[in-house]
């Protein structure tokens, strides 16, 4: 077998598609590819993407009394979300159209239409931006926007999906909780 094949397996392995869609979108030698990268670093010891992506539908599991509905949109957000972070533009100050949620909502784009999926795919690291620029006296340059005003403008429609999506991939490797602690304190309407 070759190292992509196995690499292909170990990663439905791991992340068990349920619907047409999730099989659809693993199909994809981009998404495939993205899944297959990382090394252990902070908040991610893990590594490969997709061992973080099964971490995070573990915490999905784990919801209580979850809908069908949000379960599915969940469980598309989980694998899409940070899949592209191989092709992130990382330059400073940050080119936001060229960061890796927003190439994920680009990609999803072309498998569903759901409004609720492509704004948190493309939002999901918001919550942890708006409380860092919260913690400073001053935002870093190029994250001026990233806001707790600006991300309630966009998902205030469907705030408790993405709470619940933010919660599930915080509580994930080695990351820090002061961001989640901070978000539910400032959202206590959406938990």
């Amino acid at each position: 077998m070759s190292r992509l094949s196995t690499t292909a397996r170990s990663i439905e392995l791991a992340i068990r598609p349920e619907t047409p869609i999730e099989r659809q979108i693993l199909a994809t030698p981009e998404l495939r590819e993205g899944l297959a990268w990382g090394e252990p670093r902070f908040g991610h010891p893990e590594g490969k993407v997709y061992l973080h992506v099964r971490e995070v539908l573990d915490n999905i599991e784990r919801i209580p009394e979850l809908d069908a509905l949000s379960r599915e949109r969940l469980r598309l957000v989980a694998i899409a979300h940070d899949a592209f972070k191989y092709c992130e533009d990382r330059s400073n100050p940050r080119d936001w159209s060229r960061h890796h949620a927003a190439i994920a909502r680009r990609f999803m784009e072309k498998f569903t239409p759901d409004r609720v999926v492509l704004d948190i795919i493309e939002l999901h690291d918001d919550a942890y931006y708006a409380w860092r620029n919260a913690r400073f006296d001053a935002p870093a340059v190029g994250y001026e926007h990233k806001t707790l005003e600006h991300l309630f403008e966009r998902v205030g429609y469907c705030l408790r999906l993405y709470y619940l999506f933010f919660k599930c991939d915080t509580q994930t490797g080695d990351k820090t909780q002061a961001s989640l602690k901070w978000f539910e304190k400032k959202v206590p309407a959406a938990l």
